[in-house]
């Protein structure tokens, strides 16, 4: 066996993360309206192949991510015992001999379908963001409703970072969920509950 080894379909996963987030009032105090915000991320530490390289072709890894999606559907659904999902986003931070286009290889439609699929649907597009970075780099990553993207009350971010990762021939990717929107947004605009579920609207 190599020391990179697939061990994880056709990926070499370091190891994952997960942070969860339970807010139970406002920055200024103000109670819940309703039932608590649980955020929660869910990152893959993986071996880029391509570090340090120009590759033209990056359809092997596109090809190959459906199942890194199906493991994040299943760790989210174990993570939240069923609870539904509001809202979600998406996010790759590269190691520095990598480029930012190995990392967004991994949040194509083939890989965020099988999400969409665990969460029982998302009609909407799922919001990313990236950079290349070091270990402890900041990203904050953006949310919205996993329905509707015009739902305001589900525009939200989840600033994540990692101990030990990525190393410069590593890029990490990562989800985000939410249970609910905001704690008393009150911006007006399409409520959650009118969204019909019909992506943009």
């Amino acid at each position: 066996m190599t020391r990179y080894a697939a061990n994880f379909g056709a990926f070499h996963i370091r190891k994952w993360f997960t942070q969860v987030e339970e807010i139970l009032a406002g920055e200024t105090g103000a109670a819940a309206d309703g039932a608590p915000l649980i955020k929660y991320m869910i990152g893959a530490c993986i071996k880029n192949p391509y570090a340090g390289n120009y590759v033209e072709d990056l359809s092997a890894w596109i090809e190959a991510s459906p199942v890194l999606g199906v493991e994040f559907g299943r760790r989210i659904n174990a993570l939240t015992g069923g609870a539904p999902i509001e809202s979600y986003g998406k996010a790759i931070l590269v190691g520095i001999d990598g480029e930012y286009e190995h990392g967004n290889a991994l949040l194509t439609n083939p890989a965020a379908n099988p999400i969409r699929d665990a969460l029982g649907g998302g009609a909407s597009w799922v919001p990313s963001t990236g950079k290349r970075g070091v270990p402890g780099t900041i990203l904050d990553v953006p949310f919205g409703h996993k329905d509707a993207l015009y739902v305001r009350s589900h525009y939200d971010t989840m600033s994540v970072s990692f101990d030990d990762a990525p190393n410069r021939d590593e890029v990490i990717v990562c989800w985000v969920f939410a249970t609910r929107g905001r704690l008393n947004a009150r911006l007006g605009g399409l409520r959650a509950e009118d969204a019909e579920g019909n992506g943009l609207t």
